[in-house]
């Protein structure tokens, strides 16, 4: 089985089909081994009933009591033999399934973690987490055709050439039937495949609102919202209570034929072999073999329509894993490196120019258009920026990133102590942040008493998302975190939108002082913050509008005037 720390290996993407034959070929010798034990066990199965017929017409029929004891003797040997092939079978195709779970979940992870902040522009989070969720097990679970689906084929195979010595009739009739049975539950299958493509995309959509209201089911309930969204999430999980239905509809006629027809087939057969029995075309002994070797086929029949279920909803999930593992992370074709000296951050699309050094404010009745902005300037989404006058696209993308940082409010806050949430780890746990940093970050961010009011102080345990703080608390912890990375351009999304006016003035302060000399850019509409940014930039529409400080854009520009008058009449 895969180890935790072994490379999965990589893994083909042309396709649902491609991707689990790769899962297969990357554990070669345990796929072979539970075709090889799977085969075995059910040519055995089968070998029970010829030993049995044998018993019957050398032993039991003509009173040699001596045979009779030897073939009974056989069938206790095969059949014990055969429970503990069955035990390895299970437990090897238990570590196939294993493998691809831990393989898929390994290189899942992996694209995820090489897509990095592109993730959230790729796909939205329903879908990844739907894939670990779900589309993990069910792709594992396909895999149960290498073993039972190899042995299925092999006792069909061996059960006709036995019925070939006993009645080439009844082989006929058997070796038409069972593909008769696989044929009429194919078209069930293909229909399989498209209700369960349609389930697992809306169970996606799903998942990815039940995370947008664990995120903010606060603040929709304080915006009176909550009804809404709740109205939206009732349809959504109506319509996808339909789809399951369609699914299980159809599950339930596969899984049905699937019992059902290889019961009547027992039927058919019996019902022929024991009028050839009774025209004496066959023996006794002949008849139990006959019925024990059909009854052996229902196994087989059943492992083939589960293992099309199996496959069916295994491509499914494949193709899903596929799609997610083509993503691609913004294109790195840069070659130049960064300018040597603080330059000049240009966005031509909306006019926009950082100048180095300054503490710049983006405002814009569309906060959406301020962040646009930003997202160009730090090169996640492809643009005609440029920095010194040097396309941000021909600059090397690791050193963008390495000067440049993008705070995005709503930026993930990982599990642990405080500590570790904002302070940069070095090797075997030490923090690469010394006392005097992290305290100043604290102060600038106005941080402190959110440390002093946790039980432990800095080493307090924060949940995932660190939903044990406020709103305003957690913004506070994500600036601190900006602060310390300490980028030679910091570019912040509305870093105070979640504080009070009175905390939201002293960051404001404390950010200008902290940033003294390095160039820092923030969108916000709030005066506080504009009041203390050396340069304003009022964007409409997402283009550059004017350019001043804050009070001269309020004397000079009625639109700009209107913008952040609603904050100071908030702030009265």
């Amino acid at each position: 089985m895969i180890d935790a720390y072994e490379d999965p290996g990589t893994p083909d993407v042309r396709g649902g089909w491609r991707y689990l034959w790769w899962l297969v070929r990357c554990q070669p010798g345990r796929s072979v081994a539970g075709a090889l034990l799977g085969s075995s066990w059910m040519v055995l199965l089968a070998a029970t009933p010829y030993l049995m017929a044998k018993a019957i017409d050398e032993g039991l029929e003509p009173g040699d009591w001596p045979a009779l004891a030897g073939w009974c003797l056989a069938l206790f040997a095969v059949g014990s033999f055969n429970a503990w092939l069955s035990i390895m079978r299970h437990r090897t195709m238990t570590r196939v399934r294993m493998d691809a779970n831990f393989r898929t979940v390994k290189v899942v992870v992996g694209q995820a973690v090489r897509l990095g902040a592109a993730l959230s522009r790729r796909t939205g989070a329903g879908e990844v987490v739907t894939i670990g969720v779900g589309d993990v097990q069910t792709i594992a679970q396909a895999l149960t055709v290498v073993g039972p689906g190899v042995g299925a084929c092999v006792a069909y195979l061996t059960v006709a050439a036995l019925l070939v010595s006993v009645s080439p009739v009844l082989a006929t009739v058997v070796l038409l039937g069972i593909p008769a049975i696989v044929l009429l539950v194919g078209p069930f299958l293909s229909r399989l495949q498209g209700a369960e493509t349609e389930y697992r995309n809306r169970q996606g959509v799903l998942t990815a609102r039940i995370a947008d209201l664990a995120g903010g089911l606060r603040v929709l309930n304080g915006l009176g919202g909550k009804s809404l969204v709740a109205d939206a999430f009732h349809r959504d999980s109506q319509h996808l209570r339909t789809q399951g239905y369609r699914v299980g509809a159809v599950t339930s006629w596969v899984q049905a034929l699937g019992v059902g027809l290889p019961t009547l087939f027992l039927a058919t057969v019996t019902w022929l072999a024991a009028r050839l029995a009774a025209q004496g075309d066959i023996s006794v002994g002949e008849l139990v073999a006959v019925y024990g070797y059909v009854a052996v086929l229902v196994g087989p029949v059943a492992f083939w329509v589960e293992c099309g279920y199996q496959l069916s909803r295994g491509v499914v999930a494949a193709r899903r894993v596929v799609r997610f593992l083509r993503l691609e992370p913004l294109e790195d074709t840069g070659t130049r490196d960064a300018p040597a000296e603080p330059s000049v951050l240009h966005d031509p699309d909306s006019g926009v120019s950082l100048l180095p050094g300054r503490l710049t404010a983006l405002t814009s009745a569309h906060p959406a258009d301020s962040a646009a902005v930003l997202d160009r300037l730090a090169r996640y989404t492809p643009s005609r920026a440029t920095w010194g006058g040097v396309p941000l696209d021909e600059i090397r993308l690791p050193q963008i990133r390495e000067h440049i940082l993008l705070a995005d409010h709503e930026a993930d806050l990982f599990a642990g102590n405080l500590r570790e949430v904002i302070a940069p780890q070095r090797g075997a746990g030490n923090c690469a942040t010394s006392h005097d940093e992290l305290a100043a970050a604290l102060h600038a961010a106005v941080a402190d008493d959110i440390a002093q009011g946790l039980p432990d102080g800095l080493d307090s345990q924060m949940d995932a998302q660190a939903r044990n703080l406020s709103g305003g608390q957690r913004q506070r912890i994500r600036l601190v975190r900006a602060l310390l990375a300490n980028p030679e351009v910091l570019l912040a999304v509305e870093p105070t939108s979640a504080l009070d006016a009175h905390t939201e003035a002293l960051v404001a302060e404390r950010l200008r002082e902290a940033r003294d000399g390095r160039t820092t850019a923030v969108t916000t509409t709030s005066p506080l913050v504009l009041d203390h940014a050396d340069t304003v930039l009022y964007l409409v529409d997402g283009k550059l509008a004017a350019t001043g400080t804050h009070q001269q854009l309020l004397t000079q520009e009625p639109g700009y005037r209107a913008l952040v008058a609603r904050d100071v009449e908030v702030m009265k």
